[in-house]
C-alpha cells in the first residue's frame, strides 16, 4: 500500500515539468516580442533615413545588424519552442492538435525521447551560432591580407561544419 502511494506521487512528480513548459512558451513569446519590435525600428530607422535625404556613414550595417540580430532572437524563440513542446510531449502527453485527421503527426515538433529533443534543439542553437557568427563579421575591421584570409578560413569552417550537419539531418530522416 505504501509502495503504491509512493509510486503514484512519483509518477505524478513528472508534472513539475509544466513549470518549464509555461514559463520556455512565456520565454518564446518575450523574445518573438523582442525581436519583432527590433525589425519595427530597424523599419522606422530605414523610413527616417530617407525621408530625411541623409545617409548615415554605417547605414547599412545596422540596417542587417539589426536585422540580423532579430532574426537571431527569432531562433532562440524556437529553441524555446521547441523545448516546450518537446518536454509536454515526453513527460505529460501527446498534443492532440499536432495530429492530423489521420492520426499522423506533425514532424516538425514531434519528439520521442530526450535524444530527439536534443537534436532538434542543438540543429536550431547551430544556426544561432552561425548567426551570431555573421552579425560579428559584419561588423569586424580588416587590416589587411591576413584577416581576409581569416575571414575567408572561418567562412570556410562555417560552411563545411553546415555541410556535414545536414549530411547526418539526411541520414537520419532516411532512418
Amino acid at each position: 500500500m505504501l509502495e503504491k502511494i509512493f509510486e503514484n506521487t512519483l509518477w505524478n512528480s513528472r508534472f513539475i515539468i509544466i513549470l518549464a513548459v509555461v514559463f520556455g512558451l512565456i520565454g518564446a513569446v518575450l523574445l518573438f516580442t523582442v525581436a519583432s519590435f527590433d525589425i519595427y525600428e530597424t523599419a522606422k530607422y530605414v523610413i527616417n533615413v530617407y525621408v530625411e535625404h541623409k545617409h548615415p556613414e554605417h547605414f547599412h550595417d545596422e540596417v542587417v545588424g539589426g536585422i540580423i540580430g532579430a532574426v537571431d532572437l527569432y531562433l532562440i524563440g524556437v529553441v524555446m519552442l521547441i523545448f516546450s513542446f518537446g518536454l509536454y510531449e515526453l513527460f505529460i502527453s501527446d498534443i492532440d492538435p499536432a495530429k492530423d485527421k489521420n492520426g499522423d503527426e506533425n514532424q516538425l515538433l514531434a519528439v520521442h525521447s530526450l535524444d530527439q529533443l536534443k537534436d532538434k534543439i542543438s540543429k536550431v542553437i547551430v544556426m544561432v551560432l552561425v548567426v551570431g557568427f555573421f552579425q560579428k563579421v559584419g561588423h569586424t575591421e580588416y587590416a589587411g591580407a591576413l584577416d581576409l584570409l581569416y575571414l575567408a578560413l572561418s567562412i570556410t569552417a562555417v560552411s563545411v561544419g553546415l555541410y556535414f550537419l545536414g549530411k547526418v539531418g539526411k541520414k537520419e530522416e532516411k532512418h
